[in-house]
C-alpha cells in the first residue's frame, strides 16, 4: 500500500467520479482505475460500488477513509514539528477565543506574545463557539469554558470565573449585595444570543433551577450589552473578569446565590494536534498574565461590595 494510492483513494471519495477525480489529480483515468483496483486487491475487499458512471463508498471504504485522514493528519503534524526544529522563530499560530471578556484577555496577551515572538504570524478570532473550531482543526488554541468534558481535547485549567447580575448604580436592585438565582426571572435581561457558549451554559443552569428566561435584548457584543445596561434598559449577567475590565463606575455587580454561577475557564487544543514552541509560549504568557491580574480583578469586586455596605 502506497501513500500515492491513498491520496488517489481520498480524492475519489471526495468526488465519487472517476473522470472528475482523474482530471483533478491530473492523471489518466486508466491509471486511477488501475491504482484503485490494486488497492482493493491488496486489501481483499471492494472499496467502491460501481453504479454505472456513478460510484458509492462501501462500508470497508468508509473505514479506510477514516484511517487515511488520520494518517495524513499525522504526516502534516510531523512536517510541522520538523519545520519548527529547523526554525523555531517562524511559523503561524491560530487562536480562537470566546467573544467577550476572554476575547479582551487574549487581545492583551497577543501584544506581549508578538513582542516576544515577532516573526510568528498570528491569526486571532473572537467567536461564539471556538470549541467546534478546535475540533475541526481550524484553530490551534481556544480560550473558552467547557460545558462538559470532551476526550478529544487537552484542557489546561486557568481560573474559575464567577458570574454576577450587573445593573446600573441607581437601579432598584442596586442596594442589594446578593440575589437568589430564582429571582433573576423577575428582571428584564440583556444577554448573548442562543448560539453563544455562555448562553448555552446559562440556559442549562436555568433549566436545572426550573426557571425560564426571556431576554428583552440579545447581542453578541459585550460592550454594547453593558452600554445598554448603563442606559438603564435592563440588567445583564457577566463574569467578574469582564466587569473588572469594562466597568466605568456606573455599574453595580450583585452576587448570585443559591446556587452561585461559577465556571472554569480553560485553554484547549486538540489531543492529536502538535503544540509547538509558539503555542507553548502563548500558553505560558497567558497563564502569567492571568496570575498577575486575577488578584486585582477579585479585589475590584470586593472593594465594590464593601463600599456598597458602608
Amino acid at each position: 500500500m502506497e501513500l500515492r494510492q491513498l491520496e488517489y483513494f481520498m480524492a475519489l471519495c471526495e468526488e465519487l467520479h472517476f473522470t472528475k477525480t482523474a482530471e483533478k489529480l491530473r492523471i489518466g483515468q486508466p491509471t486511477l482505475s488501475y491504482q484503485m483496483k490494486s488497492l482493493e486487491d491488496e486489501l481483499g475487499v471492494r472499496l467502491f460500488d460501481r453504479l454505472g458512471k456513478k460510484i458509492a463508498i462501501t462500508e470497508a471504504g468508509e473505514i479506510l477513509l477514516e484511517h487515511c485522514k488520520k494518517v495524513f493528519q499525522n504526516l502534516h503534524f510531523a512536517t510541522e514539528q520538523i519545520a519548527e526544529l529547523q526554525n523555531v522563530k517562524r511559523g503561524k499560530l491560530v487562536i480562537g477565543s470566546l467573544s467577550g471578556d476572554l476575547s479582551l484577555i487574549a487581545s492583551k496577551v497577543l501584544l506581549e506574545f508578538h513582542t516576544e515572538y515577532p516573526h510568528i504570524q498570528i491569526q486571532f478570532f473572537s467567536i461564539d463557539d471556538p470549541v467546534e473550531k478546535v475540533k475541526q482543526n481550524e484553530i490551534d488554541l481556544a480560550l473558552t469554558f467547557m460545558a462538559k468534558p470532551d476526550e478529544s481535547f487537552i484542557q489546561i485549567p486557568l481560573y474559575e470565573d464567577e458570574f454576577y447580575l450587573v445593573v446600573r448604580t441607581d437601579h432598584t436592585w442596586s442596594v442589594r449585595d446578593e440575589i437568589g438565582f430564582h429571582e433573576i426571572r423577575n428582571i428584564p435581561l440583556i444577554l448573548n444570543p442562543k448560539g453563544h457558549c455562555f448562553r448555552k451554559l446559562f440556559a442549562d443552569a436555568c433549566l436545572s433551577a426550573g426557571i425560564v428566561i426571556q431576554p428583552i435584548i440579545e447581542s453578541s457584543d459585550s460592550k454594547a450589552i453593558l452600554e445598554l445596561v448603563e442606559e438603564g434598559i435592563g440588567a445583564t449577567i457577566i463574569s467578574s473578569t469582564l466587569f473588572s475590565l469594562e466597568n466605568t463606575g456606573n455599574l453595580k455587580a450583585i452576587k448570585i446565590t443559591n446556587p452561585a454561577f461559577i465556571k472554569e475557564i480553560t485553554i484547549i487544543h486538540h489531543k492529536q494536534k502538535y503544540i509547538g514552541t509558539a503555542a507553548k509560549g502563548f500558553i505560558e504568557i497567558l497563564m502569567n498574565f492571568i496570575k498577575k491580574n486575577k488578584a486585582l480583578e477579585e479585589s475590584s469586586i470586593e472593594r465594590q461590595l464593601t463600599k456598597a455596605t458602608q
